[in-house]
């Protein structure tokens, strides 16, 4: 994280080529008391070096410069200095430039000219964003890991479901367990999917894609639970579905605010819901995996995705979260990798909670036919390890929770 002044004030950094442009920024800023402007760069590469050098909490960034140009510069800044939020500035406006500037890691698109009000407002808004949920630098030895703030009471248990790479089957396994979990407590279950670029949900189930998340947040009403119910799916198994954008670019439409009212919908008239996450630590993945009471971490008997696993609970170590939170699952184990659950256990420093044996032909089948494979097959090996895990997940529910009743949300923390 960023250190501050004593005074307290937004940092920020200006990035642009025009040395007029930048004067004007400075200008703009000078009567602000909270914003110190901390650093000018006339380019990409030197506003990278800056933002490296001075950790400033915002940059101003212009999006065409030479020797490196925003966009490039915003992808080094959001890797190297994830604490450090950027504001896009350019003379144009098309839709792919913001899309662009918003897929490097910028949080604001401004488009020149501005008048200084919007300039503070972008300001104080991605710095105010930010405040919420920053990624902690690994505390020194003797420090205590921070904790995570306690949730505020609610109804319904939230499970986030995460493979450490893709191809883990991470998906499928949460599609599967909703079934599962709502064919074992007959109580009320959400499906969220929450890649929302790539997201497969809608094609495991077999869904019409008419309404998605992305209808929901581009209106201008407010959304309540009937536009919200409005909007999920239903499938045959009688579980909800809030479908994933049908295309990559309309994620941006999803802000954090928009998950917020929607978990705290869903919280109130579901028992259980799931959540099927990116492979990628972004805003809206941080958001559900601090909200969730249980998660899911999917991984697969291969190096590299044992070696993501490591890394995600040294980062959830860091982040306060209670051991107990994640259950490590291992999927596709047939034996035959040379790689023993103990010596995965003891790569992670992490029991496997459960693992599921790999059968490829009886995942493609239901895929293929968009129906999940716990209602086709039920006594397969694989299917019963799902409806073992629900099993599991209702239990950690109950010593919190009065019994559910079918279809009302009465699941209750006491």
């Amino acid at each position: 994280m960023a250190s501050h002044p004593p005074t307290g004030k937004i940092r920020v950094l200006i990035v642009d080529d025009i040395a007029e442009t930048r004067e004007n920024v400075k200008k703009l800023l000078y009567f602000e008391n909270d914003i110190e402007i901390v650093g000018t760069a006339a380019n990409g590469r030197e506003g990278v070096d800056l933002a490296l050098k001075l950790q400033p909490d915002v940059v101003l960034m212009d999006i065409n410069m030479p020797e490196m140009d925003g966009i490039t510069a915003s992808e080094a800044i959001s890797a190297q200095a994830p604490n450090v939020q950027v504001v896009m500035m350019s003379v144009q406006g098309e839709a792919d430039y913001l899309r662009r500037s918003m897929l490097a890691g910028a949080r604001e698109f401004l488009i020149k000219p501005f008048s200084g009000e919007e300039l503070v407002t972008s300001i104080h808004r991605v710095y105010q964003f930010a405040a919420t949920r920053r990624i902690v630098a690994p505390p020194p030895p003797t420090a205590a890991p921070i904790a995570a703030p306690p949730p505020p009471p609610r109804a319904g248990k939230i499970i986030a479901v995460m493979g450490s790479k893709g191809g883990c089957g991470a998906s499928t396994i949460a599609v599967n367990l909703a079934v599962a979990l709502r064919d074992e407590s007959k109580a009320r279950v959400a499906l969220v999917d929450a890649n929302l670029e790539f997201g497969d949900v809608g094609v495991l189930l077999n869904l019409p894609t008419t309404r998605t998340i992305a209808e929901l947040v581009s209106g201008d009403a407010n959304i309540d639970e009937e536009v919200l119910d409005g909007t999920m799916a239903a499938h045959s198994s009688a579980i909800k579905v809030l479908l994933a954008p049908t295309r990559p670019e309309l994620a941006e439409l999803v802000k954090v605010e928009h998950l917020k009212r929607i978990l705290e919908l869903l919280d109130k008239s579901y028992d259980f819901i799931v959540i099927d996450l990116w492979k990628s630590f972004q805003e809206a993945t941080l958001f559900f995996l601090d909200h969730a009471d249980i998660i899911l971490l999917i991984a697969t008997p291969d190096i590299p995705s044992i070696k993501n696993a490591k890394l995600f609970f040294e980062l959830t170590d860091q982040l306060g979260y209670p051991a107990d939170k994640t259950l490590f699952i291992l999927n596709k184990e047939d034996g035959r990798s040379g790689i023993s659950a103990k010596d995965i256990e003891a790569s992670i420093k992490h029991s496997i909670t459960l693992t599921l044996p790999k059968d490829e032909r009886t995942t493609m089948i239901a895929m293929n036919r968009g129906t999940p494979f716990v209602t086709l097959q039920r006594n397969l090996p694989l299917s019963q390890a799902i409806q073992n895990l629900a099993r599991l997940i209702v239990k950690r529910a109950q010593p919190e929770a009065t019994p559910a009743t079918p279809d009302k949300g009465t699941a209750k923390r006491k």
